[in-house]
């Protein structure tokens, strides 16, 4: 034997009997003071001895190992591990239990800097067998041997029988899995019928699940080698035994599921329906539901007008009261249009526990199948995209399924695409809104003098919107002090950019203004025709005011269908989404022109319409060169416009400064190079217009309503003119030889004071829109013969002079003539006088005229609707019973002249003398 090896591992047998000891580390570089100086006390058992002297141990620097409980197998392998270079000494026990420890068992190594143990395994082996040799008794050698031995016999058997374990796990895996997919069928099957899944039943598949992943893995080949095959061996025991529990615990003997309660819906919490409005739209949408030959309802309004607080009452109503349906599904869409989500809110509302959709088709068959079979309402809130039911999964409703699904939107051509019984939902009247007001705020602030301003500022701007006064009253509720109602007030003017007191014609504005406005910003791209691109414009408007974001008006004054107005809320909504490229003053009142700093470099488009701007200082000269739209019309006190204005906004290509006292344009604006519209009607102080020469791109040029008394230099360039308005109040004559060169002129209007040759007229072989005045009856009579190839969507053409006023209701008839004096309208080579579409027709001092009878014109007309004759001296009666008018003529006046009527004959018109 080693004897170096000897020397370096000292036997410790301290006395059982007395371990009295001096309070210090031990020394254990001799073995004599190990016996005789350790602890200071006498100890019970071994086991109060061996945690004192190891915590002594560990304070001298030691590291103890105290293998106290172990079986010898764990001794044996505790006598194989390594002592590190780094441990300066170790102490290991090797014993049963406390109670039979044997003391001279304890050893102590201490070991030099150098490996106790060789590396080689021969001198590895030796030095083992030499300290276990001095370790254990030979009597205890026996009971470790009959300890090891059966377990390596265990682990060559998972060795030999490695690949009978695994094919025996797959024999019992494939049983399992097929009680699986049984259950799994049967279990989705019953959830179909509205169940509730059993919580063990979820449980179980979920651990068949796991399992699977654990076998896929351990089903690998297992190979030749001693070690993976003993353990492959024992992993496919293992789990063998694990899927024989899971098989016997799928014997579901008393079922996968549990009924459910009876439940058809769930109660929304309720709301106050304010007025009879709201109230009348409840009780519509709840006879509709009842109503068998009505199956989908489709309620639309604006957004806050109360179209889900409604939809919540009628819900309730449903659930309480009555039996018709059994299930009451409510589901908010919202924007996002997706099909998936929207399946899969459906089936959760059903509680079908399915597990959650990934494609359409499949949802759609699933849900099919769990409601083609029920009686239900389908609420969906807050749709903004129609789609197909099919696709859904939705069952078309019938008078046979009895069925209904009713959704809300702010889209009227939602409902339409969805096929619905449209209804709308109506804003609260001035008084309703009140009283929401009143409610709200939980106090009379119309009578309470400081808050008075606030009430009405609250009920204007909301625009009898529920939710706005409920948001806005509500936060003013919370108020106590006078100065803080003074500041909410101020800081809603601000946020609302002054909308209080706006005057009617910021809100109203004519259709056909509003379209000649998207043209002229480029919104509606040019197309073919004039007739066309309003076409286009009136689609556009509808779509708007079926989404609720404009509103026809239907004030008494106002014929149906010809303005829209803008929501105030709507308005500030599309502010916020242009700014800042956008800068729209919102203050009625603003009277100073804004200063450069709001002049951002970024700005796009300008709005200082219909304020009180009076002055605009010379030195303003904004450097934006992207600003493209400038809008300054309806400033009624504004006369002068400084040439430092426009320096710098060669961009600019729309341009308004009409309804303005201006009296002279700055010479800037005739070098903006990229001016496409010029709008100067109604400036009825702006008597010359310099040259137009360099504005070749202008395309529309409006001096309607001005004193200009000449045609402005250089009209003869603007070849890309569409537009041309000279309906001004000064008398001009047109220039031979201009009007031919505007080859593109569609919209032509010329007042009566103006001076136009026929022949001039005819060459303009593009024009849809003509209000033109001839002297001579025989140009009238030229221009009706070149209409013969093309049809003019709107004319007013007017034959000789005359200072009489023309006939409002005349006038806005799409197509009028108007016959002065010496027209001779009675000369049968003259037939073909009037046009065949005419809708109007004003005869002024043809005193040869007895009776309409005498025009041979009139044979022909088949649209006039409306007829005034004017101090027609010789006029003896009308008409005849058999003409051809009565069956269109809806009009008839006349003026200073006693109506001699033969019998009954004019009784179906209406006269006026």
């Amino acid at each position: 034997m080693n004897q170096s090896l000897i020397k370096k591992c000292m036997l410790f047998r301290p006395d059982p009997s007395h371990f009295m000891a001096k309070p210090h580390k031990p020394d254990l570089d001799a073995a004599s003071d190990c016996h005789s100086s350790l602890l200071p006390q006498r100890f019970p058992s071994s086991r109060h001895f061996i945690v004192e002297i190891s915590s002594h141990f560990d304070s001298g620097g030691l590291v103890v190992l105290r293998i106290t409980i172990l079986p010898p197998v764990m001794a044996f392998i505790m006598v194989l591990t390594p002592i590190s270079q780094e441990t300066k000494k170790a102490v290991m026990n090797f014993g049963g239990t406390y109670g039979s420890m044997n003391y001279n068992s304890w050893i102590c190594l201490l070991p030099s800097s150098k490996s106790l143990i060789s590396n080689s395994s021969v001198s590895w082996l030796v030095s083992f067998i030499f300290i276990f040799s001095m370790v254990f008794p030979m009597e205890m050698l026996g009971s470790i041997v009959g300890n090891i031995v059966p377990s390596v016999r265990k682990y060559w058997s998972y060795h030999k029988e490695a690949d009978q374990h695994v094919k025996n796990l797959k024999r019992k895996w494939d049983l399992l899995e097929s009680r699986k997919d049984d259950i799994k069928t049967k279990f989705y099957t019953e959830l179909h019928q509205g169940k509730k899944p059993k919580q063990e039943v979820k449980h179980w598949l979920q651990n068949v699940e796991t399992i699977k992943g654990d076998i896929d893995i351990g089903q690998e080949p297992a190979g030749w080698m001693f070690l993976s095959r003993m353990q492959k061996g024992e992993f496919a025991l293992k789990k063998t035994k694990d899927v024989e529990e899971l098989y016997q615990a799928g014997d579901f003997t008393d079922g996968l599921v549990l009924d459910l309660p009876e439940c058809i819906g769930k109660m929304m919490p309720p709301s106050t329906l304010v007025g009879e409005t709201a109230q009348r739209t409840k009780k519509e949408i709840i006879a509709c539901l009842l109503d068998n030959n009505v199956g989908k309802i489709g309620v639309y309004g604006m957004g806050g007008i109360g179209k889900t607080t409604v939809m919540k009452e009628v819900n309730n109503f449903l659930l309480n009261v009555s039996d018709k349906f059994e299930r009451v599904i409510w589901v908010t869409v919202s924007k996002a249009n997706d099909i998936i989500k929207l399946q899969n809110e459906i089936a959760s509302k059903l509680k079908l526990g399915l597990p959650k959709f990934e494609d359409e088709i499949t949802g759609a068959a699933e849900l099919y199948t769990a409601l083609k079979d029920r009686r239900y309402v389908l609420i969906l809130d807050d749709l903004w995209e129609t789609f197909a039911l099919e696709k859904i999964g939705i069952p078309e409703p019938t008078s046979a399924n009895e069925c209904k699904i009713v959704l809300t939107t702010r889209d009227l051509d939602v409902c339409r695409g969805m096929s619905c019984k449209d209804i709308k939902m109506e804003s609260l009247s001035k008084e309703e809104a009140r009283e929401l007001i009143l409610h709200k705020m939980e106090y009379d602030v119309f009578n309470t003098p400081y808050l008075k301003a606030i009430a009405k500022n609250v009920l204007q701007t909301c625009a009898r919107l529920p939710l706005a006064i409920v948001t806005i009253a509500g936060s003013f509720k919370r108020l106590i002090h006078n100065y803080e109602w003074r500041d909410a007030l101020e800081q809603l003017r601000t946020s609302l950019k002054g909308f209080d007191n706006i005057e009617k014609q910021v809100h109203e504005i004519y259709k056909e203004e509003l379209i000649e406005h998207l043209i002229d910003e480029g919104i509606i791209e040019r197309m073919k025709s004039r007739q066309a691109e309003f076409d286009r414009g009136y689609s556009m408007l509808s779509k708007l005011e079926n989404a609720c974001l404009l509103e026809g008006v239907s004030e008494k004054y106002y014929e149906e269908g010809m303005f829209v107005k803008m929501h105030d809320l709507v308005r500030e909504m599309v502010l916020q989404v242009a700014s800042p490229k956008f800068m729209v003053e919102g203050h009625l009142g603003l009277e100073d022109f804004p200063d450069e700093g709001k002049w951002r470099e970024n700005l796009v488009k300008a709005s200082l319409m219909y304020k009180k701007i009076s002055r605009i200082p010379s030195n303003v000269s904004p450097m934006c060169p992207n600003l493209s739209t400038l809008l300054l019309q309806g400033n009624k006190s504004l006369k002068n416009v400084p040439d430092s204005l426009f320096k710098h906004l060669h961009g600019l290509k729309f341009l308004d400064l009409s309804y303005t006292d201006i009296e002279s344009l700055p010479n800037s604006i005739f070098s903006l190079e990229n001016l496409n519209t010029l709008s100067l009607r109604g400036c009825c102080y702006l008597k010359h217009v310099s040259s137009l020469a360099k504005l070749t791109t202008l395309t529309k040029l409006d001096l309607g309503g001005t004193l200009i008394t000449e045609v402005p230099d250089g009209l003869e360039m603007l070849v890309n003119l569409t537009y041309l308005n000279l309906d001004v109040g000064s008398p001009i004559i047109m220039p031979l030889g201009i009007l031919p060169k505007l080859s593109h002129l569609q919209y032509l209007r010329f007042s009566c004071v103006v001076t136009v040759k026929g022949e001039e007229i005819e060459r303009l072989k593009k024009l849809e829109n003509v209000w033109v005045r001839f002297d001579e009856l025989y140009e009238f009579c030229s221009f009706i013969r070149s209409l013969e190839k093309r049809q003019l969507t709107c004319y007013q053409i007017q034959v000789g002079e005359s200072e009489e006023d023309v006939d409002r209701d005349i006038q806005d008839v799409g197509k009028g003539a108007i016959l002065e004096r010496e027209c001779n309208l009675r000369r049968e080579g003259e037939s073909r006088v009037l046009p065949e579409d005419v809708q109007s027709l004003d005869i002024v001092e043809c005193d040869d005229l007895t009776s309409l009878c005498d025009v041979p014109s009139l044979k022909h007309v088949r649209e006039l609707k409306k007829i005034r004759l004017s101090h027609c001296k010789g006029i003896e009666h009308v008409l005849s019973p058999s003409s051809s008018l009565t069956d269109s003529l809806q009009t008839l006046k006349m003026k200073d002249r006693e109506l001699h009527q033969h019998g009954s004959r004019l009784s179906p018109f209406p006269v006026s003398k």
